[in-house]
């Protein structure tokens, strides 16, 4: 079938009649970086969840030592290794006060419920653990601190002047970490004592060193961009233009950054506890809290419940 002869005409092409106005009219509301941010971050299910957690950490952390009349270094043997128990929960086996089948606080006349259970030294492993989680609290913000304070100014001056300078910054941050982590902490050991503040100068001497390297590589990228060249153009110094517009624009590699830095810190504390080189007694840390659940597994079997919540 052939197609109509439809003819064109010069009234086809007529624009439409559509007043100025309406036409700049602004259809949204302007969201700032940050309102955008959140707004992403309410759609990902996942984070939320992961915020919930580490919100209740906190603060338990910081409240969970208040549910229990006794402190941290408050010990008593006639009441050592005596497994959890929770008198609303006690007709379930882990917190029946139960081990082996003989009732614990009943054979050793303990008064009195313990959550967690006991140490070998009759502490209360809840205000234990919680408190131990502080330390690593502790630590966690030392560690973003450093991070932002120390690591992203070095970069970001490091890297937005280039030249000399770069070459003699970089030249002290291969020197820095080429001094391995665990020995650079057993040095300061060797000299102070072993605690809180020995491991807190470790991560300050140290750990920014990534996040400078990273923040570095950033300004190198950014600071010929147009928006930068206009901004120096506009008379801007050079602390506004590292600070209100470089540094912005790396701020996902910086957040990224961050969250990787943090659990390193916690888990370097970790392990140095474990291992005697960290907090020690009275103070607990959830390092020293598995090494002592792991020297007693095999004869109270409860303290692997106890490494568990500390991991």
């Amino acid at each position: 079938m052939a197609a109509p002869n439809l003819e064109i005409s010069e009234d086809l092409f007529a624009p439409a009649d559509i007043a100025s106005e309406s036409a700049e009219k602004i259809g949204g509301e302007a969201t700032s970086f940050w309102s955008d941010a959140f707004h992403r971050l309410l759609r990902n299910k996942a984070a939320i969840v992961s915020s919930v957690i580490i919100i209740l950490l906190i603060l338990m952390a910081i409240f969970g030592p208040v549910f229990s009349h006794h402190t941290i270094d408050d010990q008593d043997l006639s009441r050592a290794n005596v497994p959890p128990k929770i008198q609303m929960l006690s007709w379930i086996h882990p917190f029946d006060g139960k081990e082996n089948g003989v009732d614990v606080y009943q054979s050793h006349n303990v008064h009195g419920y313990y959550w967690f259970g006991t140490d070998g030294l009759g502490r209360d492993l809840w205000t234990r653990t919680w408190s131990g989680t502080r330390i690593s609290l502790i630590i966690a913000l030392v560690a973003t601190l450093v991070d932002l304070l120390i690591g992203v100014v070095y970069g970001g001056i490091s890297g937005y002047f280039g030249g000399k300078i770069d070459n003699i910054m970089q030249r002290t941050v291969e020197i820095i970490y080429s001094i391995p982590y665990l020995v650079w902490t057993i040095l300061l050991i060797l000299v102070l004592k072993p605690g809180l503040i020995t491991i807190t100068i470790a991560i300050l001497a140290i750990n920014w060193v990534p996040m400078s390297r990273i923040v570095r590589g950033q300004m190198i990228r950014l600071k010929n961009d147009e928006y930068v060249l206009a901004s120096r153009t506009l008379g801007a110094g050079h602390s506004r233009i590292i600070f209100k517009h470089l540094i912005p624009n790396s701020l996902g590699q910086i957040i990224v950054n961050t969250m990787f830095s943090i659990p390193n810190a916690i888990f370097f504390e970790a392990f140095l506890s474990f291992i005697g080189l960290g907090i020690t007694d009275p103070m607990a840390s959830l390092g020293s809290l598995i090494n002592k659940g792991y020297q007693v597994l095999q004869i109270h079997t409860y303290h692997i419940k106890h490494c568990s919540r500390a991991l």
